[in-house]
């Protein structure tokens, strides 16, 4: 097994030399690139939907075949819950790397299958369902990718920098995000014409996508393990992991399925369902759609290690509540105003301003939930309650959108996000500042 960084914290001075950061920091950008990767094979489904809903949901209703391939994106995310469970026990139990190995090779099997997937016409029925078992396992993938690298990168950051190492979570997902756009980019400009992108095109960025994971999986075969994990293994390996310990920490569950309500619904909002609201209600072009949403994502990424470094500062909490308060306040003005934009360049500065909100959430929620469990659950405790508020609110978020458009009340859709994020507000309210209270820190 590699061997492992001890914290700064439990370091002596003498010991503290550029090598040993050096292989702290290598850790935490393999860590993260991994799920760059894992997160663009996820989300190249929504980022090319629109070209090949048509091969497996055949209808003449444009609206009708996006909730199709938003329910199945939906799906995907309701068995996140199970992939959390299964591999936050993995990481308990048997290492956070060898967790994060796993749900990698699982990823690029679901990327493989969609690529090679049939169409409806060549085989009716089932190539709904092939696309669906492929988002299935996608799902059961990210569910375990999540807790173990969110677990991950927080125990390897220290303690005076963990909120900015950890906001990389998010920037790297944000990045895979980012990534599927930009394939996107390049084969509507460059490579393929429309046509050609909706009859075949779109199967090349999920063969990239598995080609990427092949080589995440070989830099993260070499990732040292947590000290975190080693000095609790060292205690008592049957101890670790596992539903039946989950159980005995329920507020610790609770308090993340709620702050994570609010916070995943805005994230998804302004990500997954954002490129449909500005093709089928801003009434953007194909091109504009992706350019717009592709420099708002850049935004984004580049606010959460900044936000992320703040939380070191002035703690977690007020990073939420302002995300809390401000999301209320603002969230229907803002899709108002988007909805109503005059042109592209309007639309972006509208969405740039709903990620300075959103970021108060997205840069920390990764390292608020890791410590908040010990490290005997933190992988399984992280992922499961997180993966099932994902599933509730933050993957239906595409479905629920499209079906108030389709039944003519779309701004119906504002005013739900903006009560799911109240919710969360009075969470954040109610509990303690992490970074005051790390089990992290308390364990080292």
């Amino acid at each position: 097994m590699s061997a492992t960084l001890p914290p700064a914290s439990v370091r002596p001075a003498a010991a503290a030399s550029d090598p040993i950061e050096f292989k702290r920091v290598k850790a935490i950008f393999v860590g993260s690139i991994g799920n760059l990767v894992e997160w663009y094979d996820f989300y190249c489904y929504a980022a090319f939907s629109l070209y090949f809903a048509s091969s497996f949901f055949p209808s003449s209703d444009p609206v009708a075949q996006s909730l199709s391939t938003a329910a199945i994106f939906a799906l995907g995310f309701f068995i996140r819950p199970i992939g959390g469970l299964l591999f936050g026990y993995i990481g308990d139990r048997h290492g956070r790397r060898r967790a994060l190995m796993l749900s990698v090779l699982l990823m690029c099997g679901g990327s493989l299958m969609i690529a090679c997937a049939p169409t409806y016409a060549a085989v009716g029925v089932w190539a709904p369902i092939l696309l669906l078992v492929a988002r299935l396992l996608q799902g059961l993938s990210l569910g375990g990718e999540y807790g173990s690298s969110a677990t991950y990168l927080s125990e390897m950051a220290t303690s005076r920098h963990r909120g900015f190492y950890s906001s990389f979570q998010y920037v790297t997902l944000i990045g895979g995000q980012l990534t599927a756009l930009v394939v996107l980019l390049v084969l509507q400009n460059f490579v393929l014409d429309a046509a050609e992108l909706k009859a075949w095109g779109w199967r090349i960025p999920f063969f990239i996508g598995a080609a990427l994971a092949v080589v995440a999986l070989i830099m993260r075969s070499d990732l040292p393990e947590t000290q975190a994990f080693e000095k609790q293994r060292s205690q008592g390996k049957d101890r670790m992991g596992g539903f039946k310990l989950l159980l005995q920490h329920p507020r610790e569950c609770l308090i993340v399925i709620g702050l994570t309500m609010g916070g995943t619904l805005a994230f998804y909002v302004y990500t997954t369902y954002m490129q449909k609201f500005l093709k089928l209600s801003v009434g953007l072009t194909d091109a504009q759609t992706t350019a717009v949403s592709a420099a708002s994502l850049v935004f984004a990424a580049l606010l959460q290690p900044v936000y992320g470094a703040l939380s070191d500062r002035i703690g977690r909490k007020p990073l939420l509540l302002g995300f809390a308060i401000l999301g209320t306040l603002f969230t229907v003005p803002l899709l108002t105003a988007i909805r109503h934009a005059q042109g592209p360049w309007e639309a972006f500065g509208l969405i740039a301003c709903a990620w300075l909100i959103v970021s108060g959430y997205t840069s920390i929620n990764a390292v608020v939930k890791a410590e908040l469990f010990p490290a005997s659950i933190r992988a399984t405790g992280v992922g499961v309650p997180y993966a099932i508020a994902v599933s509730v609110f933050g993957g239906s978020a595409e479905y629920v959108a499209l079906w108030f458009k389709q039944a003519g009340m779309e701004s119906g859709f504002y005013w739900y996000a903006t009560a799911v994020i109240a919710c969360s507000l009075l969470v954040y309210l109610l509990m303690r500042d992490t970074r005051k209270h790390s089990r992290i820190d308390a364990e080292s």
